[in-house]
C-alpha cells in the first residue's frame, strides 16, 4: 500500500492531506482507478471502497495481477462538510492549475496526474431525488475537437457488466448544447465567475479527464443518496470490474443484454429559483412529446420535444443551475458483447 504524499494548504479547516491506497500486483495486468467521494454528500463509494480495503488486507480477496488504485474520499473538505461541494464542484473543470485558488484546484492538481497513470477508472456516485442506479459512459469513438475517444468498445463492454439496467452517454456533448445557452445568455458584464459556468471545460469531471488522457472510465450512480441498497451496487460492480479485468481470480461476469440505452440529448437551467416541475419526476421517468414538464417563473411552459425519458431532474438546483436533462432512447448497445 503506497499513501501518495500531502498536499497543504495554509487556511484553517482545510484538510492538509490526501489519501490513496496502492496495491501491485506480482505480474502484469490492467492499472485500475476506483474512487468515491467526488461530492463529498455521496457516500456509498466510501463504503463500498473501504470494504474493499479491509478485504485486500484481511487477504479475503488477492490481487493477481496489475495494479489497483483506490481513493475512498476524492474531496475530504466536501466530505468534512457532508456537502456536495467544498469551494466549487470537483466534477466541473476537472483541470490541472499552477495557481490553484480553490480547494478543488488543489484536489485536481493531485488527481488528474493519477489518473493519467491509469487505463480504466470507475467513479462511484449517488444521486438526489429518487431513482434507479445507471452508469455514464463516453461517446463513440471519434477524432472530434469536443472529446476524442478511441476506447469505446472495452468502456461499453465493462459497463454492461457493472450490475445496472441502464447505460446512458451524451453527457458532454449535451453538456456543451447548455453552456452554449448560458454563454448567449450572459449579460455584457458578466463576472469571470459567470464566464467560467458558461465555459464547456465545466462539463469536465472525472471520467471525461480519464479519457483526455488515453484511458477508459465509467461514472456509476449507484442510486440516491440516502437509499440503503447504494453501497451494495457500488460493492457489487467494484467486485464486476475486478473480475472482468481479471484483476481478481473470479470467473469473469457475462454482459447484460437487457440493459436499456440512452442518449443525453439536452440539458435545461432553471432560470428563476420559482421556477417548478408540474409533478415530483424522478430520474428515467418516461416522457411523451410535447407532455408538460415544468413551468417558468414568467408562465412559460417547458415541455418534452420528443419521446425519452427525463434524467437527473432538480427542484432544489439554483437559478442557473441544471434543471434537468432530457435522453432519447438509443440503439448503441446492439451487437455490443
Amino acid at each position: 500500500m503506497v499513501t501518495q504524499p500531502q498536499h497543504s494548504t495554509k487556511e484553517a479547516g482545510i484538510p492538509s492531506a490526501f489519501v490513496s491506497h496502492r496495491y501491485q500486483a506480482l505480474r502484469r495486468g490492467p492499472a485500475l482507478m476506483i474512487t468515491g467521494a467526488v461530492h463529498g454528500n455521496e457516500v456509498c463509494g466510501i463504503i463500498a471502497i473501504r470494504r474493499l480495503i479491509a478485504a485486500l488486507e484481511s487477504g479475503a480477496m488477492h490481487l493477481q495481477c496489475g495494479t489497483l488504485t483506490l481513493v475512498p474520499v476524492c474531496n475530504p473538505l466536501a466530505f468534512a462538510r457532508g456537502e456536495r461541494h467544498g469551494d466549487r464542484n470537483l466534477n466541473r473543470r476537472l483541470i490541472p492549475t499552477e495557481h490553484p485558488q480553490q480547494f478543488e484546484d488543489h484536489v485536481a492538481n493531485w488527481l488528474c496526474p493519477m489518473l493519467a497513470q491509469h487505463d480504466v477508472l470507475l467513479d462511484l456516485h449517488s444521486f438526489r431525488g429518487e431513482g434507479e442506479p445507471f452508469v455514464l459512459v463516453g461517446p463513440e469513438n471519434n477524432l472530434g475537437k469536443l472529446e476524442p475517444f478511441r476506447h469505446a468498445t472495452p468502456e461499453l463492454a465493462l459497463a454492461m457488466r457493472l450490475g445496472v439496467p441502464r447505460i446512458v452517454d451524451g453527457w458532454l456533448s449535451t453538456y456543451d448544447k447548455g453552456m452554449a445557452r448560458r454563454r448567449a445568455a450572459l449579460p455584457p458584464d458578466a463576472t469571470a465567475q459567470q464566464q467560467a459556468d458558461a465555459d464547456t471545460a465545466f462539463g469536465i469531471g472525472t471520467a471525461e479527464y480519464m479519457r483526455s488522457v488515453g484511458g477508459y472510465a465509467m461514472t456509476l450512480e449507484c442510486g440516491s443518496h440516502d437509499d440503503p441498497a447504494a453501497p451494495e451496487v457500488a460493492w457489487n460492480a467494484i467486485c464486476r470490474t475486478l473480475d472482468w479485468l481479471g484483476l481478481t481470480a473470479g470467473s469473469p461476469p457475462d454482459a447484460d443484454m437487457t440493459m436499456e440505452a440512452l442518449h443525453l440529448e439536452d440539458v435545461l437551467d432553471k432560470r428563476d429559483a420559482a421556477d417548478r416541475f408540474v409533478k415530483s419526476w424522478a430520474s428515467f421517468d418516461p416522457v411523451s412529446t410535447g407532455e408538460l414538464i415544468g413551468v417558468h417563473a414568467d408562465g412559460t411552459e417547458v415541455r418534452a420535444p420528443f419521446d425519452g425519458r427525463i434524467v437527473f431532474p432538480d427542484p432544489a438546483a439554483a437559478a442557473g443551475e441544471e434543471w434537468f436533462y432530457l435522453a432519447r432512447y438509443s440503439s448503441r448497445l446492439q451487437g455490443v458483447r
